[in-house]
């Protein structure tokens, strides 16, 4: 379990700037590569996540875009196995660095 979970911590660093940041509910602010890196290693040690996401919105300008979504499905508390309905709005800035589009900001909220 610890290896996969380090699996997914890595993935999804991998899309983030150097200096990303996430937006939780309900969380600090998760600045930098370290601090996104506790963050998601929390989350993926804490919870089982079966989301599909929507694209709703993009919109590109040069080296930045935006990119609002929403997403639905399963979260799983993994020290109970208790699992229910979850839904997401989110919304993205990416930046392109290097040729490839990377997270820049990330924030979402709970729909219900």
């Amino acid at each position: 379990m610890v290896r996969q979970s380090n699996q997914q911590v890595w993935k999804v660093l991998s899309v983030f700037t150097q200096d990303g940041v996430l937006m939780a509910p309900g969380a600090p602010t998760a600045t930098g590569q370290e601090q996104l890196k506790g963050t998601y290693e929390y989350v993926f040690g804490a919870l089982k996540l079966d989301l599909k996401f929507t694209i709703i919105e993009v919109t590109i300008d040069k080296e930045y875009a935006v990119v609002r979504s929403e997403s639905a499905g399963t979260t799983t508390v993994l020290a109970n196995n208790q699992a229910g309905p979850d839904t997401y709005r989110e919304l993205f800035v990416v930046k392109k660095e290097n040729g490839t589009w990377k997270i820049a900001r990330y924030m979402y909220n709970k729909t219900k």
